[in-house]
This record gives structure tokens, C-alpha cells and sequence, in this order.
């Protein structure tokens, strides 16, 4: 992409994606979880087609398992779209109550995924439940990093405090807070989350703060910690974009956030 005369790489780290069969039904249901009108549908085409139109190069893709038997049908369908289109890096589903953790993590490593979505609110689990340390700890060992939804001022499985307290007891643990650290949470996320290992994504965040605002929050967690996301379908890769060269940050901060960090995270090697 070109800004202001300066040739950009672009990630996009939080992206949604469904089979044909579904992503109509999964698209609605997000927006009504959230209460909000959906735009587009969380079709793989349509990710890239608006990506690639916003010049966007990559995209972390990921969907969401609110049943234990959903798991390895998305892993596989993330699977075969990485497959398809190169552009894609994949993040496993993951459920709570699953039972054979290395057999799992075996699949998703088998099936070339770089790390593993959670969404605690959907999924309903608390994101420091002592019963999921074993996952996670299992996760690290495999340099899998766990990207969570964080944040909701309506539900408390994913308050950023619940990460913190996680972090506190697993601080090797590579995470990424999504929606800048906490989704309707973004005092509480500068307050307590922090570490060496934590990331966050500018997703769903930018259209709900002022610039201020999300400056204080990039400055806390370190412009070598921030990437890029839209939280496709819920928003447009070019109107994203807008919002996040509005924030004047330099060509090299620039830079870091919309590819290097992303790069580094998922080891491709030309960040």
C-alpha cells in the first residue's frame, strides 16, 4: 500500500473467516452478539478482495469453536484455505473442555497453524480458569501464541485483569491482547497488562477512542508489541486503515505495526 508517498507492507492480525455454509449465520450472529449492522460476510473471497483493495498482503485468519466437536472441522478448514491462498497465516480454534491437549496441539502443529484463537466471551470461560493452565503452558512449549478476544465491560470472562492474572502466574506465555488490550477496557488494559510477551491488535478499537487515546495505549505496550487488525467482517480494511494513519505515528512505527511486528510473531522471516 502507498501513504503519503511511502510504499508500505500490511498485515492484517484479526480476521475472521467461515465456510460458504455458514458464514452468513456465523456473520449475523456476531453482529448481533455485538449489536451491530454486518456489512459484509465472512467469506474467505471477500477478505481478500477488500484486503487486497486496501493493500493489504497478509492476514492472520482465524474462527471461533463453541463446542469441542467444532474444533477439528475449523482447524481443517483453516487448513485448506491457508492452502489456497498463500497470503493467509492460520490460528487454530480451541476449546476449554478439551481433554487430549498433546493430541490436539499434534493437529494443529500437523496441519501447519501458527497459533490459537480463543474468544472467552463466546466461548464462556474465564480466561485465568486454573484448569486451562495445562493448555497453556502445553501451548508455549509448542511457540504457539494465543491470540485472545480481551475485553467487554458487559461480560468479565475477558477482562484484561483475568490476562494479567494469567501473565502473573505464566509470564513466558506469548499472547496477543486483542482490540488493544481490552475491548471497552482500554484504562484497565494500560493498567494492568504488560510483559515482554504481550501483544495487541489495533482491532476494533480505533473507531470507538479518541487519538489520544490510543496513542496512550500504544505507548504502553510498545510500538514493537502493536500490529494491525481490522476484526473482519465487523470493519473495512480501507476505512481501518483511515483511522490508523490518522494517528500520525512515524514512517518507522508505521511500519512496525502494520507488518514488522506481525512478521516477527509468526515467524515469516521478511519483516
Amino acid at each position: 500500500m502507498t501513504h503519503n508517498g511511502k510504499v508500505y507492507p500490511a498485515a492484517d492480525a484479526h480476521a475472521h473467516i467461515y465456510p460458504q455454509k455458514i458464514a452468513e449465520k456465523a456473520t449475523a450472529s456476531v453482529g448481533a452478539f455485538y449489536d451491530l449492522k454486518m456489512d459484509n460476510v465472512g467469506l474467505p473471497e471477500v477478505l481478500l478482495k477488500e484486503g487486497r483493495a486496501a493493500g493489504i498482503d497478509r492476514f492472520a485468519v482465524c474462527s471461533v469453536a463453541t463446542r469441542v466437536e467444532q474444533v477439528r472441522s475449523i482447524n481443517a478448514f483453516i487448513e485448506g484455505e491457508c492452502r489456497k491462498h498463500p497470503e493467509f497465516v492460520g490460528l487454530a480454534a480451541w476449546h476449554q473442555d478439551i481433554e487430549d491437549i498433546e493430541g490436539e496441539l499434534e493437529d494443529i502443529i500437523g496441519r501447519g497453524l501458527r497459533g490459537i484463537k480463543l474468544h472467552p466471551d463466546f466461548q464462556e470461560f474465564q480466561i485465568d480458569d486454573p484448569k486451562l493452565m495445562p493448555f497453556y503452558r502445553a501451548a508455549h512449549r509448542r511457540g504457539l501464541p494465543i491470540l485472545f478476544h480481551t475485553g467487554d465491560r458487559r461480560k468479565d470472562f475477558s477482562s484484561p485483569r483475568r490476562l494479567a492474572r494469567l501473565l502473573d502466574k505464566l509470564p513466558e506465555l506469548t499472547c496477543i491482547a486483542a482490540h488493544l488490550g481490552g475491548y471497552t477496557e482500554w484504562d484497565a488494559a494500560r493498567e494492568c497488562l504488560e510483559g515482554p510477551n504481550v501483544y495487541v491488535d489495533t482491532s476494533s478499537s480505533l473507531m470507538f477512542i479518541s487519538r489520544d487515546e490510543a496513542l496512550r495505549s500504544i505507548e504502553h505496550f510498545g510500538t514493537d508489541k502493536v500490529m494491525f487488525g481490522t476484526d473482519f467482517p465487523m470493519w473495512r480494511a480501507g476505512e481501518e486503515l483511515e483511522r490508523f494513519f490518522g494517528l500520525g505515528l512515524t514512517e518507522e512505527e508505521n511500519r512496525m505495526i502494520l507488518y514488522g511486528n506481525f512478521a516477527r510473531l509468526y515467524g515469516l522471516g521478511d519483516g
